[in-house]
């Protein structure tokens, strides 16, 4: 029997989506099991890693686990994080690619400048601040089928922590 038939659809071992330690596949069937986060199941179909306990989607690019967002408190929450990690690492962010199938989910949820107030393109959307703008379809760029937004950043602090808006 072929050994690579015994294993779900991402071989051997995969690294967990939450922890990224590694993590076992279950033999003859399609779950990973992280002795931290519980059951993932591979869907061979989809191209998805499924976790059980939660029912969130997890896809990947370039061995990195992406979460696939139903809602726009998720796909915020991780720009968020991701903006706090910049800063921690001496990083501002100057601008933020949303991947277009989000558009919809967070439309609604984008700021809309005053041109008066900060002298800014008032068509132009803001997340937390900054400049946001939707990539390119995912059939012409296959990344972003998978990956959720990408920062622009340059090094230095935020002139002042825009971030914090989350909040207010």
């Amino acid at each position: 029997m072929n050994s690579a038939l015994q294993y779900p659809f991402f071989g051997p071992e995969i690294s967990c989506p939450h922890c990224r330690q590694p993590i076992p596949a279950l033999t003859l069937t399609d779950t990973y099991l992280c002795p931290r986060h519980g059951a993932f199941e591979a869907d061979p179909n989809s191209g998805e890693l499924v976790h059980l306990q939660s029912g969130r989607h997890w896809r990947q690019w370039d061995g990195e686990w992406y979460r696939q967002h139903t809602h726009p408190d998720g796909i915020r929450f991780e720009i968020h994080e991701a903006l706090d990690r910049l800063y921690t690492q001496g990083y501002r962010a100057t601008r933020v690619i949303i991947a277009k199938r989000y558009q919809e989910l967070i439309s609604a949820y984008l700021e809309r400048s005053a041109p008066w107030r900060d002298g800014s393109d008032p068509t132009q959307p803001r997340l937390y601040g900054l400049p946001v703008e939707f990539s390119p379809d995912g059939q012409d760029e296959p990344c972003w089928e998978v990956i959720n937004f990408d920062l622009d950043k340059e090094q230095g602090v935020p002139v002042r922590y825009p971030y914090f808006r989350l909040f207010e």
